[in-house]
């Protein structure tokens, strides 16, 4: 099972951690949601839960709990700059479909 980081998105994760004074790191999964069925969830993470796995890469540190590892199976998290705006950006190989709002994803 594999998350890949990207150097950018590990700058960024470092950025906002320091901004919010500390943390283990970033929690990466999926909740239900939109019309194609999942939408991913990020949030910070203090302390690791017994049902998640760690992926660190370019020293920062992603969690996702085990459940939702078949689903993010192989995602690079990324973060990128178009335009005026800035987001993370998840390359999910297992997604199949997404909505036309671009909300949810379907595997």
């Amino acid at each position: 099972m594999t998350v890949q980081i990207t150097e950018k998105a590990a700058r960024q994760i470092e950025k906002q951690l320091a901004k919010r004074g500390g943390g283990l790191g970033l929690r990466l999964g999926v909740r239900k949601s939109g019309c194609s069925g999942f939408a991913y969830a990020l949030d910070f993470a203090d302390e690791m839960a017994a049902d998640e796995q760690v992926f660190e890469q370019h020293g920062v540190k992603v969690l996702v709990r085990t459940e939702d590892l078949p689903v993010l199976e192989g995602i690079e998290l990324d973060y990128t700059r178009e335009g005026i705006g800035e987001a993370f950006r998840f390359n999910n190989p297992n997604v199949k479909a997404t909505c036309g709002c671009g909300e949810s994803f379907a595997v």
